[in-house]
């Protein structure tokens, strides 16, 4: 029989979440040193001078993007929606030449939807705005206070955003900014994306043909391995599944994390199956991610974006940026971006990305030696590369870290189309 669970309180469900949402405030640390470097890092004394810091992140707290059927219903409700008015900027949604934004297939797949409650699946939250207003104010701490890096006032000359072309990860680009700046600016925030079939902030699996051969059959299998599927017996026998109702452990953990994050009842035989949930789910992730002695299937997921990453810090070192004072990249993504991004560079830690979980890499300078470095923190903790000498990893290094990963637009798109023989490897 179909279990309702009865509608919660929102304002309940917002204490809960916003209470929970707890991030690691760094104590500012006054300079007692005079430093003829102005740009420089107020923490005494770095050796390094900061170039350029680009953060890719995942979008924040949403509406589950399926209601698992059957069970487990709650009411997800319009005023859940109502963003808080510090998250408001304005800002303007182009195409990546500043021309009119692009059609929407993805979104518009939600709207032919309705969760339970009115809203439609997939769409930032008010707890989702806040995160990434968090994350913007914690940018500002270290970026804007602590090493006057950025300027107080947005400037699009200074900052590119960048976003997928749906709606929750616009909005989160949206939240982090105003987070960042404090709503100041003096002109309009342009928002850039592009179309589905170019995108490179997550796998595209429309856009290229040979990545949606490679990775269906791993997509279909995920859920037939031996250990993963008698869990998943278990856990639909315990939640009263159907047997053959195609819900597997990502769809159960995406509606339970959802409804968690918002304070919002789950089912108490779920409890139990939590910890077990969420492995699964990553297990299933690095089934479909793994190279299995190949390193095609991460390459054609991610690779034209690191190439692009590294495009910019070259474009720094070299001076041929066309944005001579351009110094943060946003990209606003998905956890199916962090999550084969954190594989490439070595650092993935078999947990689900987080709600408003970010990658940051940062250039630097040595000041004595002019040697380019590169730094990579996930979450805010610095992470030390595997084939990094350091945490501040020279360049060279981090090239070679990779080496193996990185695709050029144009490499990407002739290994999308030479589907010849794929089918069958």
């Amino acid at each position: 029989m179909k279990k309702l669970w009865t509608k919660a309180s929102v304002l309940g469900s917002m204490s809960v979440a916003f209470g929970s949402m707890l991030w690691y405030q760094k104590k500012a640390e006054s300079d007692q040193l005079v430093c003829s470097h102005t740009s420089a890092d107020t923490n005494p004394p770095s050796p390094y001078e900061l170039k350029l810091v680009q953060v890719l992140f995942r979008h924040g707290a949403r509406t589950p993007l399926k209601s698992i059927p059957g069970v487990m219903e709650v009411q997800w409700v319009p005023t859940l929606l109502e963003p808080p008015a510090h998250t408001q900027i304005n800002y303007k949604v182009t195409d990546l030449h500043g021309g009119p934004r692009p059609p929407a297939p993805v979104e518009e797949s939600y709207r032919k939807n309705v969760l339970n409650g009115g809203t439609f699946p997939g769409q930032l939250t008010a707890v989702g705005m806040q995160q990434l207003y968090e994350l913007g104010k914690r940018l500002r701490r270290t970026y804007v206070e602590e090493t006057h890096f950025l300027s107080s006032t947005f400037s699009p000359a200074e900052v590119y955003v960048r976003s997928t072309n749906i709606l929750r990860t616009i909005e989160s680009a949206r939240c982090l900014v105003a987070g960042l700046f404090l709503q100041k600016q003096t002109e309009t925030v342009p928002i850039f994306t592009t179309d589905a079939g170019s995108e490179i902030l997550y796998p595209n699996y429309h856009g290229c043909q040979l990545l949606k051969i490679l990775a269906s059959p791993r997509w279909a299998e995920a859920s037939t391995l031996p250990d993963i599927a008698a869990d998943l017996q278990s856990v639909h026998s315990a939640l009263g599944i159907a047997p053959r109702l195609p819900v597997d452990f990502i769809l159960i953990r995406d509606d339970m994390v959802a409804r968690e994050t918002h304070g919002l009842p789950c089912p108490s035989a779920l409890g139990t199956w939590k910890s077990k949930v969420e492995q699964r789910a990553v297990d299933m992730m690095c089934h479909v991610y793994e190279h299995n002695g190949s390193m095609e299937n991460l390459q054609l997921c991610v690779g034209p974006l690191l190439h692009s990453l590294l495009t910019n810090i070259e474009g720094k070192l070299e001076g041929t940026s066309s944005e001579a004072d351009r110094k943060l990249f946003l990209y606003s993504a998905h956890d199916t971006t962090l999550i084969p991004c954190l594989m490439a560079l070595g650092i993935f830690d078999m947990k689900w990305p987080p709600f408003a979980a970010d990658i940051t890499v940062e250039l630097h300078q040595h000041r004595q030696t002019n040697k380019p470095f590169v730094k990579v923190s996930y979450v805010g903790q610095d992470q030390l590369l595997p084939g990094c000498s350091g945490v501040y990893c020279p360049l060279e290094q981090f090239k070679q870290v990779l080496s193996a990963y990185s695709l050029s637009s144009e490499v990407h798109r002739s290994r999308c189309n030479s589907t010849k023989g794929a089918a069958e490897s």
